[in-house]
């Protein structure tokens, strides 16, 4: 009901004969979620730097070796002799010595940084997927009950409407009794879409929840 004009009348259909869409198994949610979910795709990405990092520090226990060159012009004359240009090349190794002090700190604290953005990876897992349970749960619970609305109590109270409508015809039901039967209809179907809608205020919750709208599976309810 956002944006929907003020001056424009909200219509509910005359029949609760509406579908709701029926789910993926929750190992399928947790599954699409695993590779749709924007927060668990963030997760991976500091586990993959980490990754880059511990690469980086084992490197620090290779040698370094480095490689120049160089090329000098000379003017002038010596002793009449014109004097010749210069070339140098230049190498250089560092050898890691002190590794205990230095590079195998530093290798520690890289793999700790790894495991800390796995293990916080496996608890963002398990919250994700409690997200899911519970928004399932409550999917279940709504559409059960639109359900049960749709299917039993409303058909029952209609007839009973109908009964007492032809009986009220033929004065064998009074006017007061009449409004009661027809009251109760009233609320019953105001139950069925207050069901109806918890049960869609559920599957936009459970869309956030996996990160992708693929969560249906078959025909509705």
């Amino acid at each position: 009901l956002l944006n929907w004009p003020t001056i424009r009348s909200l219509i509910l259909a005359k029949n609760s004969n509406i579908r709701l869409p029926s789910l993926l198994k929750e190992s399928g949610l947790h599954k699409q979620a695993e590779t749709a979910r924007p927060l668990l795709i963030a997760q991976r990405s500091r586990i993959n730097a980490a990754h880059s990092r511990v690469g980086l520090a084992e490197k620090d226990y290779y040698p370094d070796f480095n490689l120049g060159a160089a090329y000098g012009f000379r003017s002038g004359e010596n002793n009449g002799i014109e004097r010749p240009d210069v070339a140098s090349l230049q190498f250089s190794m560092s050898l890691p010595i002190y590794t205990s002090s230095k590079q195998d700190k530093g290798m520690d604290q890289r793999n700790s940084e790894l495991m800390q953005q796995k293990y916080k990876l496996q608890d963002t897992l398990e919250r994700v997927r409690e997200e899911i349970s519970r928004a399932m749960a409550d999917y279940n619970r709504a559409s059960e009950q639109a359900v049960l609305y749709k299917d039993g109590i409303i058909p029952q109270a209609r007839q009973t409407v109908d009964s007492m409508l032809a009986g009220y015809q033929v004065n064998k039901v009074d006017f007061l009794n009449l409004v009661r039967s027809q009251i109760t209809l009233y609320n019953y179907e105001t139950q069925y879409w207050l069901s109806f809608s918890s049960a869609h205020q559920a599957l936009a919750a459970l869309e956030a929840v996996v990160g992708t709208p693929n969560i249906y599976a078959g025909d509705g309810l």
